[in-house]
């Protein structure tokens, strides 16, 4: 009897998306991906939301790595993009912001995984390997907290600070940390100078501050503590 030798099948090198706006730390995230061999390969580069969402259409990749902080935006805008549009790349965010902040808003909007840019190299390439077959990428101490909220079935009662603000308040607080003025704010968001004013008053009420200017200097504060 005749056998047929099944042929030898290759495994697919995964596309990947890097979406970050800093040139040098995409420089080291190229480097880090195209050296595991053929398993994956950055496919294209953005610094902000239209680039990206151009580029996946484009190139189709099957991971795209986000940052939260991109020009003009920010990534959960962008993964809510994304999504919406029913855009198959899975998303992994790779931020300086603490997980405690961002990781579950992250997750949210639609990403698959969420670390940090203090993890090792290896760290970075397990997580990308985890979302590529389809699971849920979060440190031990996130998916603890992510637990303990679904058992509850709602926000823990004592959450307080920064936690209180929805996606695009925080996006502005951050924007008003960067030294960022009304006018600019609205311009890189496609807001209106008033909706901005309205954000920043949200803001106020709910960090419990007295004024503007305490916005402005507890803002300014946060991003420099993201930053160190």
């Amino acid at each position: 009897m005749k056998t047929t030798q099944e042929p030898a099948t290759t495994k697919k090198t995964l596309k990947v998306l890097l979406v970050e706006d800093h040139p040098m730390f995409r420089e080291h995230l190229t480097e880090l991906i195209n050296r595991n061999n053929l398993e994956m390969t950055v496919c294209g580069e953005a610094d902000n939301v239209e680039d990206a969402m151009r580029l996946i259409e484009e190139v189709h990749p099957d991971i795209s790595i986000v940052d939260i902080t991109l020009r003009g935006s920010s990534g959960l805008e962008l993964i809510k993009e994304i999504k919406s549009r029913g855009h198959q790349t899975e998303v992994l965010v790779l931020s300086m912001h603490d997980e405690d902040l961002y990781a579950e808003r992250a997750l949210r909007a639609g990403a698959r995984g969420y670390i940090t840019k203090n993890e090792a190299s290896s760290e970075v390439i397990k997580a990308i390997r985890a979302v590529a077959a389809g699971e849920v990428y979060a440190s031990r101490q996130m998916t603890a907290k992510l637990l303990e909220r679904m058992t509850r079935g709602s926000l823990p009662p004592e959450l307080t600070g920064l936690d209180k603000l929805a996606d695009r308040e925080l996006e502005v607080f951050q924007l008003l940390g960067s030294g960022k003025g009304t006018r600019e704010i609205a311009e890189s968001l496609g807001l209106s100078d008033s909706t901005v004013d309205t954000y920043r008053s949200r803001i106020k009420d709910k960090l419990q501050l007295r004024s503007a200017a305490e916005v402005y200097i507890k803002a300014g504060q946060w991003v420099r503590e993201q930053a160190g």
